[in-house]
């Protein structure tokens, strides 16, 4: 992959993360279901709150991150079957 065209597939992921409303989530592959490891590391590459992180889990709507993840989604309202996101309900699927 080019460097420019590496550059806007991360700008693309980014813009992705933050149309993921409260209370909602996208997995990984919702975000770019060609390259979800690299959802994985643009998420990383920012720290603290600039992205809404924690809105983006596995397929099986199990948390990457853990109890502040799991938290955090909990404060928005997000709809959970026991430890994982209910994706039936959760899940905002990207336009």
């Amino acid at each position: 992959m080019s460097g420019s065209n590496d550059s806007a597939r991360r700008e693309r992921i980014i813009e992705r993360i933050r149309s993921i409303p409260e209370g909602f989530v996208s997995t990984y592959g919702d975000i770019d279901g060609h390259a979800p490891r690299l959802v994985g590391s643009v998420l990383s590459a920012y720290a603290g709150d600039e992205l809404p992180w924690h809105r983006v889990v596995r397929a099986d709507g199990s948390s990457t991150q853990g109890a502040e993840q799991l938290s955090r989604l909990m404060d928005e309202g997000v709809p959970m079957r026991g430890e994982r996101v209910d994706l039936r309900k959760a899940r905002f699927i990207q336009p």
